[in-house]
């Protein structure tokens, strides 16, 4: 690609006591694409994953966001930077037990200051769009694995980041959800212009990315194109 990326990590590295879970990386996201770093239980990459997305801080390297450097900044900025540019999907949805979908969808926007109906509005906008028309009043206990994700990634999306940071997003789901979780994540991600940047140890995942990182043992692997 031809033009700057969008995020990227230089020379990260991170441990935990004595145990380097980074040594040393080097990755990049441009807008509009998705990136698989691929790699087994342990190898880094959803400690990678947590510190160019402001989650932890590296202990060298530096992490730049759209030209700006943030691994250098508070946490107050780097919360306000994940909650206004940034989207997340986890494994198990990490949805607010207590509130319906419709709250859950709708939370990034509460927690921005939006008022209430107009943030419900946007959320229902949602439903539809995602085959989740009949569960908005339904609390996340209630759904299913496939369901919850989706509502995941519209409550990734709503807020029209410009990165997703999906980490093991189908890891606890069968293969007929994990395709249709997939399926939605990257045509919704891409028809909102966003970047996308998925951690998995699953090849089936991986094959959803324009491009793979292999991250080995806290060090990745040149990236190469899916075919």
């Amino acid at each position: 690609m031809t033009v700057n990326p969008l995020l990227t990590g230089n020379g990260l590295c991170k441990s935990f006591g004595p145990t380097p879970a980074l040594r040393g990386v080097d990755i990049a996201v441009h807008a509009g694409e998705v990136l698989a770093a691929m790699g087994p239980s342990g190898s880094g990459k959803s400690t990678l994953l947590h510190c160019l997305a402001g989650i932890l801080r590296p202990d060298a390297g530096e992490v730049r966001f759209d030209g700006r450097r943030i691994d250098h900044l508070g946490d107050r900025e780097r919360s306000l930077l994940r909650r206004t540019a940034f989207g997340f999907v986890f494994q198990f949805g990490q949805l607010v037990p207590e509130l319906p979908v419709l709250e859950n969808i709708a939370l990034p926007l509460l927690l921005a200051g939006r008022k209430r109906r107009t943030a419900i509005a946007a959320a229902s906008e949602w439903l539809p769009r995602l085959g989740l028309d009949r569960v908005g009043d339904k609390l996340p206990g209630d759904l299913s694995g496939g369901q919850g994700q989706r509502v995941a990634i519209a409550r990734a999306l709503i807020g029209r980041p410009q990165l997703v940071f999906a980490d093991e997003p189908t890891g606890s789901l069968d293969s007929v959800a994990s395709d249709q979780v997939m399926d939605l994540l990257v045509d919704v991600a891409k028809a909102e212009r966003a970047g996308v940047l998925i951690v998995t140890h699953e090849a089936r995942v991986a094959a959803y990315a324009d491009r793979r990182v292999i991250i080995r043992d806290g060090v990745a692997v040149a990236p190469t194109p899916v075919l």
